[in-house]
């Protein structure tokens, strides 16, 4: 048997370290070249960790150029694991593998199909939850499903708590399919059309905060596209970008303003007015360096 992993975030290492753990033939791996990585949240060189154990690698910018087609044909994979990778997988990458393609989805397949699915998660307030191996076809995320493992995530829980439940998560389903892989006793299963829904993709202006939301919205917001995603956000005095890393929710008991006004500033927090209650911001980040005042807005 032979296997090719293509790969660019911290799931493609957990695919990497398992397939190294069972014994699953590796002939090559396509990582994500650390140059073309600024717009990839939670960018992992797994190069590194290829060199490391002296297994053929190959960095790319593209992974459905002419180039790595041809040395994808020459190996003559049975399986292609694309793990962590948010390009569009060719048609001719498709159809090379004798067996098929693996990919990784953090949704309980067929349900929440599509784009920036942790971040939806924590959205939508979805507490129990699964992720997802399945061979890849044409569509989106709808081929049949290998395995899915169950994880929680709590109305507390930062998208960093998400990460790591989701990596644990696919580290016992990595080793269940890989070893079934392996042994031939997987029976791929169908999803039920009928039960697909699709997530749209968000963009880091989606972070921008409304303050006449209810605070409990606003700090939902904050937690969903925290690290290792571009933040929440407001702009002070409409021109200074404040990202917004950790905030907890305070009670009002005596300050009067608008939604958006700064009311209390302390050396390790500040606070900011909302329609119910205070957003005590803990962790932001100050892009411009600018001194903020009581009474001013962020919009």
């Amino acid at each position: 048997m032979k296997g090719i992993l293509v790969g660019s975030v911290i799931s493609s290492q957990i695919m990497l370290e398992e397939m190294i753990e069972t014994g699953f033939p590796i002939d090559m791996v396509f990582s994500l070249d650390e140059k073309y990585s600024d717009n990839v949240s939670g960018y992992y060189p797994i190069h590194e960790t290829a060199k490391k154990h002296n297994i053929p690698y190959k960095k790319f910018k593209k992974i459905s150029t002419d180039e790595n087609i041809k040395v994808i044909r020459e190996i003559r994979p049975d399986y292609i694991f694309v793990i962590g990778l948010s390009q569009l997988i060719d048609k001719r990458i498709l159809n090379l593998p004798k067996k098929g393609c693996v990919g990784f989805h953090p949704t309980p397949l067929p349900k929440f199909r599509g784009r920036a699915a942790m971040v939806w998660q924590v959205l939508l307030e979805v507490h129990e939850t699964k992720c997802s191996l399945f061979m890849i076809d044409e569509g989106i995320d709808s081929g049949d499903i290998l395995g899915q493992e169950e994880y929680i995530i709590e109305k507390t829980d930062y998208a960093k708590d998400v990460e790591k439940k989701l990596c644990v998560a696919l580290r016992s389903l990595s080793k269940k399919v890989l070893k079934g892989l392996m042994q031939n006793s997987i029976v791929p299963q169908k999803q039920n059309e009928e039960d697909a829904t699709y997530l749209l993709i968000r963009r880091p202006e989606d972070g921008r905060i409304d303050w006449k939301e209810p605070i409990y919205n606003i700090h939902r917001l904050i937690r969903a596209v925290s690290h290792p995603y571009p933040g929440a956000f407001g702009m002070y005095d409409n021109l200074h970008q404040i990202i917004i890393w950790r905030a907890e929710v305070v009670e009002n008991k005596n300050v009067i303003g608008i939604p958006g006004q700064i009311c209390h500033i302390e050396e390790n927090y500040f606070d900011v007015l909302g329609t119910d209650a205070i957003l005590r911001v803990t962790e932001w980040e100050n892009v411009d360096q600018i001194k903020m005042f009581v009474g001013h807005k962020l919009r």
